[in-house]
């Protein structure tokens, strides 16, 4: 009699209740979300934050942007802010965010940011920022304003026969391989009627002998790269070579160096924009 009572409610019991339903990625334990997104680049985090509220919550931990920071994301902060006091404030994800926006430094020479991709350093710096043979003698260099460049102007050089750009800088990288690359352009662009022209007049002498590229370290790091200048009118990088940071604590100093010295004859029509270092 009871088992038959209880085989009766249990039918009752079948027939009117919902099935329970199929557990989800909503039914995630936050922390576990937490740790599938570690895996995950800055972008892919932020892509999933609005699939459901534990991807939303989980994409705001902190352990969760502290892993995407630089392990000196500290020396970082002390180079490129004023305020040191910034960071107290702010969750690491704001942190994040602030480090992965281009920030000037050093009179505004410079220009600094995390890359998205790889949580590493990139520098870009200005040919205001550079040491360029001659730049004071309008006889051979100019500034020319353009909205082609990050600093909105770019060093043109006209004529010279000792051609030597020289630079340097010091910066806490994250631990990692970078390349030093010139931006540069053969010709003088601008626009006409609304398009963009490129005047090419000047260009003469770099197919003659090609450029050398240099860099050095604190380290004693170097690289040595060399070629030829081409294609007028389009902004070409040309690399000086690769370093590498394995102590990120301590702030890397490097040296680089673009020359064309042969006297025996001039080269001209060149826009020098800028230096980049970025991971490679």
């Amino acid at each position: 009699m009871g088992s038959g009572l209880s085989y009766l409610l249990l039918m009752c019991n079948s027939t009117t209740s919902a099935p329970a339903p199929e557990p989800g990625l909503g039914d995630l334990p936050e922390s576990v979300v937490g740790s599938i997104l570690l895996y995950l680049n800055p972008q892919e985090i932020c892509g999933l934050a609005s699939l459901n509220r534990a991807f939303r919550y989980a994409s705001l931990a902190e352990f969760v942007w502290e892993s995407k920071l630089p392990n000196n994301y500290d020396l970082f902060i002390s180079r490129v802010f004023d305020d040191k006091e910034f960071c107290s404030t702010l969750c690491k994800k704001d942190i994040y965010a602030r480090l992965s926006t281009p920030t000037s430094i050093d009179g505004g020479t410079k220009k600094v940011w995390l890359d998205k991709g790889t949580g590493k350093a990139c520098v870009l710096i200005s040919s205001n920022g550079l040491a360029i043979t001659g730049i004071d003698d309008r006889r051979y260099w100019s500034w020319i304003s353009t909205n082609e460049s990050r600093f909105c102007s770019v060093a043109y050089l006209q004529q010279i026969w000792w051609f030597e750009v020289d630079g340097e800088v010091e910066f806490p990288f994250p631990c990692g391989t970078y390349t030093l690359y010139f931006r540069l352009q053969l010709g003088r662009s601008g626009r006409r009627f609304g398009r963009r022209v490129c005047n090419s007049d000047d260009v003469h002498g770099w197919d003659i002998k090609p450029v050398k590229f240099q860099l050095s370290t604190s380290d004693g790091q170097k690289a040595i790269s060399q070629c030829y200048l081409t294609d007028p009118g389009k902004w070409n990088l040309y690399p000086a070579g690769d370093f590498v940071v394995e102590d990120s604590k301590v702030p890397m100093k490097i040296k680089f160096s673009m020359t064309q010295i042969d006297c025996t004859h001039t080269k001209g029509g060149l826009c020098v924009d800028t230096v980049l270092i970025c991971p490679k």
